[in-house]
């Protein structure tokens, strides 16, 4: 792996509060691990590896010819695990660039996922994310949908000033729902999982707000297609529903 290609890392645990050993729920008669480690190679963007907490998942991942890292199962967060596979490296395969892209979004586009990069064509910008605009009204009220607050620069891209469950800004004219995919320089990460908790952090429940409190940029591409994150059972259910549709196309 070149110091230069970006490392494409996905976290898994089984020990998920809505939907318990949800990266092992099948879809399509594959565990949704393994469509997510499918879309990551299918980017070809550089080498894949997940970060699961123990050898059940890591086993899925081998048998499907996937590397897989076991780390910690009681580390507090999908970054922090991330974090942990980064330093399991040797010192000449650490990556510029790492992707972490979360082991729920089974059908997430693959140039979404590309478009996760682009915003690191700044230097300034230390954490890059992907965003599409809201088109569903019930997604603004919806908790589980994650805005931003964004000041856009252009017509594809802006600078992340705040994240909530809440619809902000106040009576804005459009609204951005917030996907779960983020590219970290290396000294970024290595910053931010150095940082506690922070107080937006702890009261919104969304782990970005500690990157931005202390001071870090985060810059956002918009994209055109939201992935179906899955958190419930529902979601897993429509989530299969999808891929049946894709099937029968």
């Amino acid at each position: 792996m070149s110091a230069f290609e970006p490392l494409i890392v996905i976290p898994s645990r089984l020990a998920s509060v809505r939907l318990e050993r949800k990266p092992l729920e099948l879809i399509e008669g594959e565990p949704m691990i393994v469509h997510v480690m499918q879309r990551a190679v299918e980017a070809q963007m550089g080498p894949v590896v997940v970060a699961c907490c123990g050898p059940e998942i890591a086993d899925v991942v081998e048998k499907k010819g996937g590397v897989a890292i076991v780390t910690d199962p009681n580390l507090p967060s999908g970054t922090d695990r991330i974090w942990a596979a980064v330093e399991s490296l040797s010192e000449n395969l650490q990556p510029d660039i790492i992707v972490n892209l979360q082991g729920d979004l089974p059908n997430i586009n693959v140039e979404t996922l590309r478009a996760v990069l682009r915003p690191l064509e700044n230097p300034e910008v230390d954490i890059s994310t992907v965003a599409s605009v809201i088109k569903n009204p019930e997604e603004i009220t919806n908790p589980n949908v994650v805005k931003i607050a964004l000041a856009k620069e252009t017509e594809h891209r802006g600078r992340g000033l705040y994240f909530s469950r809440q619809a902000i800004p106040f009576e804005a004219p459009t609204y951005y729902h917030h996907i779960g995919v983020y590219a970290y320089r290396y000294k970024a990460l290595k910053r931010f999982v150095s940082l506690p908790a922070s107080p937006l952090e702890k009261a919104e429940r969304l782990e970005q707000l500690r990157a931005l409190e202390d001071g870090m940029r985060i810059d956002v591409e918009l994209v055109e297609t939201i992935p179906q994150s899955v958190d419930t059972l529902s979601d897993l259910n429509s989530v299969r529903a999808w891929f049946q549709n894709q099937r029968a196309v």
